[in-house]
């Protein structure tokens, strides 16, 4: 990904990259790694809501609406009750949701 305000200089930029390395101009960036990139006559515009809905899509969470607590008050847990949670899924969301509140 190259970004400036000088295409002359880009231009330059990609054809020394060229000529040291394999390289393949893929046009102006659309989507990389979960941000949606939108360019306008102001700049660019980033955005990361088909991330988002993705997320919510593969945990099953899509049609959720919001809630004032994670919990209903006076719960009790019991590692006896309910279904275990998949270890290997938990921590890939764990992992996605830092990585989407470090980007926002």
């Amino acid at each position: 990904m190259i970004t400036g305000n000088d295409i002359a200089e880009i231009v330059d930029l990609k054809k020394y990259l060229a000529q040291e390395f394999e390289v393949k101009d893929l046009g102006q960036l659309k989507y990389f790694l979960g941000i949606e990139i939108s360019h306008g006559p102001k700049g660019m515009f980033l955005s990361q809501r088909k991330y988002v809905l993705d997320l919510l899509k593969e945990t099953g969470m899509l049609g959720c609406r919001p809630a004032a607590t994670p919990i209903e008050q006076n719960c009790r847990l019991s590692k006896d009750v309910g279904t275990p949670v998949d270890k290997e899924c938990y921590q890939r969301l764990v992992g996605r949701l830092i990585s989407l509140s470090l980007t926002t």
